[in-house]
């Protein structure tokens, strides 16, 4: 079958990592140049069903190209959580719709022809353990397994970082029926932002909302996801986006925003001109304190920059949730005990207690398929699987390159659904 398929051997990876240190003008500067992480192939072995009930093969619709494919695009993955992702060969892709092709013993959930979403978690059940006690509390985005494959033969948490059951970035994936989700007639550009969209729901509800006034951090599609969200979950909150150039805030309103913000000291001192409160304004360093700060930020970014701004901008005990993939920080946290901050991390998606112990996927494919859920134009260019190369390095410059979205067909023959 196609695919692109990732060789995390350490030479090719410190390949990919040294390049990363050339100018442009010296040759590409990531996992798809020469001697990189990244190939592609047009007769890779097709993943085999295991041997345990309830899984399906999958033809790939749409794949979303993740900022965490990005970072193994360009070797920038952390070495801490390699711990958890031990597959050396991987295809990358977990934003996936697709079209179930072949349905294994015990499966009665999907059939043959089904358009699905894929909600990549492999879990103590997709593994065929008995459940661990993150999994018994109904946390299985926590699993306590995931380093071990069972019978799912995945070396990783998810699909999309394991060669072994395929991914988006192929023709063909492998999962379990417990991880899929009917879109139907739902538009391909929508439903292949399902799995995204779960992650912002997660991350949304880590907030328990006191307050009515919130600030998202980065109009990415993750932060675009995130204001959609809480516009869905909180139809009169204020929902303030820092966005940096027009075409971020114009994407921000659209999904949902109330207003936006400049970044750094002119969108605190903006802040505070038009909701009032008193600026403090600490010696030795760039950004001042706000005497009444919003009650909840939500960080796609989480560069130092941004984690920075983020617990100026809060009230005290407001909260800081982190849903960029932040990794080894500079940042002084002396806010969070003066002001006795939260700071929650937030990863995946599964069962929800604030859902009653509903899924994320299947709230947000109830949410794709209505209109007000604002998440048109996230999705700005597809390519067929052939054209990899562009559509990696496109996803790799958003600002430069105007892709917001980009994602890869790699079966030409699936119709995609359209309005």
């Amino acid at each position: 079958m196609k695919a692109v398929v990732a060789d995390l051997s350490p030479a090719r990876y410190l390949v990919t990592a040294g390049s990363q240190k050339l100018p442009l003008s010296l040759g590409n500067n990531a996992g798809w140049g020469p001697g990189g992480v990244l190939r592609y192939e047009t007769d890779f072995p097709e993943p085999k069903l295991p041997t345990a009930d309830g899984w399906v093969r999958l033809r790939t619709e749409l794949a979303g190209i993740c900022g965490s494919d990005v970072n193994v695009a360009h070797a920038k993955s952390s070495f801490v959580l390699s711990a958890f992702y031990t597959a050396r060969e991987q295809i990358l892709g977990h934003e996936i719709v697709a079209v179930v092709d072949e349905v294994g013993p015990g499966v009665s959930r999907v059939s043959s022809g089904d358009r699905v979403a894929l909600a990549g978690v492999l879990a103590c059940e997709q593994r065929g353990f008995q459940p661990c006690r993150s999994c018994r509390d109904g946390l299985t985005e926590l699993c306590e397994r995931f380093d071990e494959p069972g019978v799912s033969g995945c070396h990783s948490p998810t699909q999309g970082f394991d060669a072994a059951l395929g991914g988006g970035w192929s023709e063909q994936v492998v999962a379990h029926e417990s991880q899929l989700f009917k879109v139907r007639d739902i538009p391909s550009a929508r439903a292949v932002l399902a799995e995204p969209a779960s992650i912002a729901l997660h991350s949304a509800l880590q907030w328990t909302r006191r307050g009515d006034r919130v600030v998202v951090i980065g109009p990415g599609a993750i932060g675009l996801l995130v204001i959609a969200t809480l516009r869905k979950l909180h139809t009169d909150l204020d929902i303030i986006v820092v966005a940096r150039g027009e075409y971020g805030a114009s994407k921000a309103l659209a999904a949902g925003a109330s207003r936006t913000i400049a970044g750094g000291r002119a969108g605190l001192e903006a802040l505070v001109a038009s909701d009032g409160g008193r600026v403090l304004r600490p010696q030795m360093t760039k950004l001042p304190i706000l005497s009444q700060g919003v009650d909840a930020v939500f960080d796609t970014v989480a560069s130092p920059d941004t984690i920075d701004l983020g617990m100026h901008l809060l009230r005290p005990s407001g909260m800081l949730v982190l849903i960029g993939g932040a990794g080894k920080q500079d940042v002084d946290w002396s806010l969070v005990w003066n002001r006795q901050l939260t700071v929650q991390g937030t990863i995946n998606f599964g069962p929800e207690r604030a859902l009653g112990g509903r899924h994320t996927m299947d709230q947000v494919t109830e949410w794709l398929a209505d209109d007000d859920y604002l998440i048109d134009g996230i999705l700005t260019h597809t390519y067929p699987i052939e054209q990899w190369k562009t559509a990696l390095a496109e996803a790799s410059s958003p600002t430069r390159s105007g892709r917001l979205k980009v994602a890869l067909r790699p079966n030409a023959d699936l119709p995609l659904v359209t309005q």
